[in-house]
């Protein structure tokens, strides 16, 4: 079963409440769900993948957790969440959220583009379904 999605804007009150708020000059999210387009497809033009029902979605707390207190030790970033679902999802559901708050620019995009990477290669497991 999915867990209760979390509120976006609940997170960005937090964030602004924390104590290092006055460090941050951005706030980037990222808000993955599941796609109807198999990433066989999407990733490598396999034109011939059916369409995707669903996904059987997991993750390993340990490894997501040390890849949050890494990514908010990278340069201007103060501040760091994320949360993953897991269990059977339908196409449009959430997978992914993810918040990070930095000095500048630069930084920030830097640190979403590591942590939702590293994420997705090293603490997931997606399992694509299909009718076919």
């Amino acid at each position: 079963m999915a867990k209760t999605v979390p509120s976006m804007d609940a997170w960005l009150a937090e964030a602004k409440a924390h104590p290092d708020a006055d460090k941050v000059g951005m706030y980037l999210t990222h808000n993955g769900v599941v796609r109807g387009t198999a990433k066989a497809r999407v990733r490598a033009g396999a034109q011939d993948t059916p369409p995707v029902t669903g996904m059987t979605f997991s993750y390993d707390r340990e490894k997501m957790e040390a890849v949050v207190a890494e990514t908010l030790r990278m340069d201007g970033i103060t501040y760091v969440r994320a949360w993953l679902n897991e269990g059977e999802l339908a196409v449009g559901e959430d997978i992914m959220f993810v918040l990070v708050g930095g000095d500048i620019r630069p930084h920030v995009i830097d640190a979403l583009q590591h942590l939702v990477g590293r994420l997705k290669s090293e603490c997931v497991t997606e399992v694509e379904k299909s009718a076919v």
